[in-house]
This record gives structure tokens, C-alpha cells and sequence, in this order.
């Protein structure tokens, strides 16, 4: 009976503690201010006392209480990032495209390796689902890392029991590439600087914004200048293909290198100021030897032989059918505009494409793709590194 009373007055004090409390100011204006009582440590209700850790969900798949085993185990799983690594491995190891079927032996232990390392991974998430519940804001599923693991243990669900039913799987396989980003989940550091560079993403935002502005307007004046000038080539005579004919000679329409389309030459139009005319063509060439000679109706003689200089007749500039590298290099509308900025960008072969605009128009386009070189990599890319370097800093 007195355990009892005492019970009861236990509760009685836990119920006044709470109570929030007013105090008064006084001053140039009457303030009121309502303090919240600490809480005592002793006024825990007995549901609160079983629950070693509060914030994780009370029960798991609807029966597993958090004293309960196998889910106050404590295990320690150290092995997960061998496991990950070893996964690395087996990942860049296997050869599709030699061994379709998986007859050869090494594509048979890669693939048990993967299957073991499937199980392990599925395992793990069991294990995790167990000790921290599956719904809510702690829980499994609350991480979105853990959701990511989710997702590719599912994937490889959905593999498996697909296997064997003549389903096409290749873009089920593909969710395997993203078995090594679990290692981001179990090294604390580097999940905390992945999670700040994912935060400046909404800052990427308005660079990209930026990019578009400046893609659209060095866009429009590149097809504003130079829209078809990388077709012109170098063509033949019309009167003179007839006698080409008449000393058996086979020659191209128009002016084409050894490289071909490759390297093309690229003539600048009468109207132009570029850097390449018709009569820059190499000489022919004939047993290695610069042809120079006219042809044999203009010495007076007959003979076919001689080291006639063949190319000096495609000397008409015009706007062919191609463009540089199989047409893919133009800026004969907004598109293709945009592509051969972005290529410049990339400062990966940008060089060809300025020569072949100055060639065909003018030399002081080079003006053009210094500035957007500038623009582009020194002032956006580095714009946007800024802005996630303050991002970094904040968070830290």
C-alpha cells in the first residue's frame, strides 16, 4: 500500500513539474515570459524505460521490441567495405561481350563471387531493417543513403527472379554500377562531404542558367557568320573535266587531301577574307614528286606522261554537300551551334574548329573563341566552384 501511495505521489510531481511557469519583467514594457521545466530524469514512464534507444521505432516487422533478440545484438560490420572493394573488382573484371553465355570457368566464379556478395548485401540490409525498424524518420528507410542501398538490393531482387524467364536484363544490370556508392554510406567523412556537395546542387541551378545565355548568344552569332562556309570546297572547272578525260586521269569533284574528309580543305568564297583560296591547293603528286607542268594540249605535245600538275583546275570555291568530320562540325543552325561550342569548352580539339572558320572567313575570328574559351571555363566554371567552396564552409 505505501509502494503505492508513493507511486502516486511520484506521478503527482512528474504532472507539476510540467506545468510551464510564468514569469513577469519589468521595464519600459511588461513582458511575459514562459519557462519549460527540466525535466527529471526519475519521471520516465515504464514504456520509456524498456526502450534503450528512444529514437529508433519501438517494434520491427510488427513484432521485434528493441530488447528483444536477434535485435539487441550488437554486431559490427567491419567487413562491408571489403566486401564493397572485392565488388569493385569482380565489377570491372567481367566481359560481356567475349563470353555472352558465361560458359568459360573465370566467368562462372566472377559470377558466384557477384551472387555472394548479392546475399551479403541483402543480409546486411535484413540486419539493419531488424535493429532499426523499417518506417519513420530514424528507421531504415528515414536515411537516404540506406534508401539507396534499398533500391540496388531490389534491383538485384528483381535480377534474379527474372533470370531465366528470357527477359532482357541489361538495364536491370546496370543498377550494379552503383554498388561501390554504398561505400559512401559507412565512411562518416566522406558521406559528410558528399552530402555538402549535393547541397549546392540547387546552386547549380542558376550557373547552368547562365551557361544557356551564353551558349544562345555566342550561338546566334557563330550562324550569324559562318552558317554553310565550312561546306565550301574546292571544285573542278566545268569545261575542264573533258579533257581530264581525254588523258585518262580520275580526279575527285572537288579538292580532297589524303586524309579525306578528315582534314578537309576548307577554300574561302571570293567574298570572304579567309585564310585559304583555291590557288593554295597543293601541287599533285605523282611518284612522290610535286607535279608542276601544264597539261600535254597547252605544250603542244601529245604524251600523257608527263608530271602534270592536275590540281591547279579546282580553282571554283562553292559550298559542297559535307561538313568537317562527317558533318557533326558546323554552325549551320542553332543545334549544331551549340554543339561545336561545346566542344570548345571542352578544349578538346577546339584548335580544328577555329581554323577552319578562319580559313573560310576571316582571320580575326579567332577573337570569337578566345573570349568564349575565357567565358566559359574561367568565369562559369570557376563561378560555380566558388559558390560550392562557401556552401562547404557554411556547412562546416
Amino acid at each position: 500500500m505505501g509502494r503505492h501511495r508513493s507511486k502516486v505521489f511520484k506521478i503527482q510531481e512528474c504532472e507539476e513539474e510540467q506545468e510551464p511557469e510564468l514569469e513577469m519583467e519589468a521595464g519600459p514594457t511588461l513582458g511575459v515570459r514562459i519557462t519549460a521545466p527540466i525535466r527529471d530524469p526519475d519521471c520516465v514512464s515504464e514504456e520509456e524505460e524498456q526502450q534503450p534507444y528512444p529514437a529508433l521505432a519501438p517494434v520491427a516487422f510488427f513484432c521485434l521490441k528493441q530488447t528483444t533478440r536477434p535485435r539487441n545484438w550488437c554486431l559490427r560490420m567491419h567487413v562491408s567495405m571489403l566486401v564493397i572493394l572485392l565488388n569493385c573488382v569482380t565489377l570491372g573484371m567481367f566481359q560481356p561481350c567475349e563470353d555472352v553465355t558465361c560458359l568459360s570457368e573465370w566467368c562462372r566464379i566472377l559470377q558466384v563471387l557477384d551472387d555472394c556478395i548479392f546475399a551479403f548485401f541483402a543480409v546486411e540490409m535484413v540486419i539493419k531493417m531488424v535493429a532499426l525498424g523499417i518506417f519513420g524518420p530514424n528507421c531504415y528507410l528515414g536515411d537516404k543513403w540506406n534508401q539507396l542501398d534499398f533500391v540496388i538490393v531490389m534491383a538485384g531482387v528483381l535480377e534474379y527472379s527474372l533470370d531465366g524467364h528470357n527477359a532482357s536484363l541489361s538495364a536491370i544490370r546496370t543498377v550494379r554500377v552503383l554498388r561501390p556508392l554504398r561505400a559512401i554510406n559507412r565512411v562518416p567523412s566522406m558521406r559528410i562531404l558528399v552530402t555538402l556537395l549535393l547541397d549546392t546542387l540547387p546552386m547549380l541551378g542558376n550557373v547552368l542558367l547562365l551557361c544557356f545565355f551564353v551558349f544562345f548568344i555566342f550561338g546566334i552569332v557563330g550562324v550569324q557568320l559562318w552558317a554553310g562556309l565550312l561546306r565550301n570546297r574546292c571544285f573542278l572547272e566545268k569545261n575542264i573535266t573533258e579533257i581530264i578525260k581525254l588523258y585518262n586521269q580520275s580526279m575527285h569533284p572537288y579538292y580532297m587531301s589524303e586524309e579525306g574528309e578528315d582534314s578537309p580543305f576548307i577554300c574561302s568564297a571570293p567574298r570572304e577574307n579567309g585564310m585559304l583560296r583555291c590557288h593554295d591547293v597543293p601541287p599533285f603528286t605523282q611518284g612522290g614528286e610535286d607535279c608542276s607542268l601544264p597539261p600535254p594540249h597547252q605544250m603542244g605535245g601529245s604524251s600523257n606522261s608527263s608530271c602534270v600538275n592536275w590540281n591547279q583546275y579546282y580553282n571554283v570555291c562553292r559550298p559542297g554537300d559535307l561538313n568537317p568530320h562527317k558533318g557533326a562540325v558546323n554552325f549551320d543552325n542553332i543545334g549544331y551551334a551549340w554543339i561545336a561550342i561545346f566542344q570548345v569548352i571542352t578544349l578538346e580539339g577546339w584548335v580544328d574548329i577555329m581554323y577552319y572558320v578562319m580559313d573560310a572567313h576571316s582571320f580575326y575570328n579567332f577573337i570569337y573563341f578566345i573570349l568564349l574559351i575565357i567565358v566559359s571555363t574561367t568565369f562559369i566554371f570557376y563561378f560555380y566552384f566558388f559558390l560550392s567552396l562557401i556552401n562547404i564552409q557554411m556547412g562546416l
